[in-house]
Order: structure tokens, then C-alpha cells, then sequence
């Protein structure tokens, strides 16, 4: 848990094109406001909650008053796939008596974790990130628990609705991911990628192309990419060592997959979120 906390707005909750390293999670208690994705516009409405996930480009509008409870969650250099990977969640589910009351008693116990404004660019930088990420394993064991609790019981509510992804009855493309999270680090092609998964390179790609519209090695690169943003709000190492670190041996090759991916180069994004 990086933010837990409760906002009030009158026509202020607008913000353009926004996309963190963690999930978000709201529950409306009133008022009307939608949010601009990709795939199409979430209306949010009291007693409902939402779900965004981590590195999600996302817009917010609304224009009356329109207050809600906000969680975010990060789970830090994981080499397993996301769930979100699994499982098609929807973007919204009506609440559960309890869930308000769960959201206020995180904010109860901690109130130092709200947000110091709504505006992204007031906490969705570098040292804000790792401010949150060293305040949460700071925390006693107990803590951690009693706020993974809360976290699961309140995810529990779209995993009620969740289907999983097509692609996981497959165990070659299983497999394959599989591979590609706990070898992230290192170099990998289509040639390890097919045999990992006992198929032919261009049968591996058509399998790709179906289930993730996307090339095999589009997909690593877009999860080397996710990696190298944490990986620059978090560490110092400069933009040549982040590349090695991810298996690129041409740093210029990296910086050209990572502004076709984010439409910015590592040492833009970098400046940006200081």
C-alpha cells in the first residue's frame, strides 16, 4: 500500500493522461465523475468500486461534486506475471456492505498515507514513490498483514466477476510467460521463447498474435520497459546500467524500444518524475 485516503471535489478532478507503476482502487460515496481509458469511459457512481491497473494511461473528469476513497497498491520488482495478466477484471463492481467502512478504517490507522494533493504531479515522482515504498516497509509485520487483508478482501470483490484470459488454458504460452517474468534480466529472443515452449518460432508468433495482438518480442519489451520505469524512479543507476541490468546490449537499441513504448526517451521520463 503506497496512498490510502478520502477526497472531496467540486469540479476539480481533472487530469490528463495519466499513468503510474500501481494499481488503483476507488470507492465513490457521491457524486459523478468518469475516467477516459484506452478501451472506453468508466461512468463512477456512489457505492461502486473501480479498479485501475498499474500503467494504465488514464484521464479524469468531472465537473460537480464528486467524492470517493482512494487506495493505491504497488508490489515491488515482482518476476511472477501481474494478475492482470490472468484474468480480465471488470472496471467496475457494486460494493459490499462493509467495503466504506474497510476504506475508513485504513484512513483511520493511516492517515499520514493520504495524498498531499490530487494532483498527480504532486506525488507521482521519484522521491514522493520512494518515500511511500520505504514508509510501507517500514511498517511492523502486523501492519502489513492487517493491510494485505484489507487489500485482498477488497480486490475479492472484482475477482468475484473475473474471467480468466483465454490464453491460460494453454500451457505453451503459460509457459512462455512464465519464462520471459523470471528472465526479465537477461537476453531473451524467439529462439529461447519457442523452445521453452516446444513450438516453432513462427507458430509461437501467430500464438502471440492471437491471444496478446502483439509479437513475442513486442510483449518482452513492453515488460522490460515496465521494469526499467521502476527501475528509474527507484534506483541511480544511469540509463546505460538500467539497460544491461535488463539484458539490452546496445543501450541505444533500449532507449529506442523504451520511447516507442512510453513516447519518451529513459533520460525524459527520468526528468519528469523528480
Amino acid at each position: 500500500m503506497l496512498n490510502v485516503g478520502y477526497a472531496k471535489h467540486d469540479g476539480d478532478w481533472n487530469w490528463q493522461d495519466v499513468q503510474s507503476p500501481f494499481a488503483r482502487i476507488y470507492y465513490v460515496t457521491e457524486g459523478y465523475a468518469k475516467v477516459y481509458l484506452a478501451t472506453g469511459v468508466i461512468e463512477l457512481r456512489p457505492h461502486h468500486l473501480y479498479i485501475i491497473p498499474s500503467y494504465t494511461k488514464h484521464t479524469t473528469w468531472c465537473d460537480g461534486k464528486f467524492s470517493h476513497y482512494y487506495l493505491h497498491v504497488y508490489e515491488a520488482f515482482r518476476k511472477e506475471a501481474d494478475i492482470f495478466e490472468y484474468y480480465d477484471f471488470p472496471s467496475e463492481v457494486e460494493a459490499c456492505e462493509g467495503d466504506e467502512r474497510v476504506f475508513a478504517d485504513m484512513c483511520r490507522l493511516y492517515p499520514y498515507a493520504a495524498l498531499p494533493a490530487s494532483d498527480p504531479s504532486s506525488y507521482d515522482f521519484a522521491s514522493k514513490f520512494n518515500q511511500y515504498v520505504k514508509r510501507y516497509n517500514d511498517m511492523h509485520l502486523y501492519e502489513k498483514m492487517e493491510l494485505r487483508g484489507s487489500i485482498l478482501l477488497l480486490m475479492s470483490r472484482f475477482m468475484r466477476y473475473a474471467t480468466p484470459c483465454v490464453w491460460t488454458t494453454d500451457d505453451r504460452i503459460s509457459s512462455v510467460l512464465d519464462y520471459i517474468h523470471l528472465h526479465l534480466n537477461d537476453e531473451l529472443d524467439v529462439d529461447v521463447l519457442s523452445k521453452v515452449a516446444c513450438v516453432s518460432k513462427p507458430y509461437l508468433t501467430r500464438l502471440f498474435q492471437r491471444h496478446f495482438n502483439t509479437s513475442p518480442l513486442q510483449y518482452v519489451n513492453q515488460k522490460k520497459v515496465e521494469k526499467a520505469q521502476l527501475l528509474l524512479l527507484t534506483d541511480d543507476l544511469t540509463i546505460k546500467e538500467v539497460a544491461y541490468s535488463l539484458g539490452f546490449n546496445d543501450h541505444s537499441y533500449f532507449i529506442r524500444v523504451f520511447k516507442k513504448v512510453t513516447g519518451r526517451t529513459p533520460n525524459n521520463y527520468r526528468d519528469e518524475m523528480k
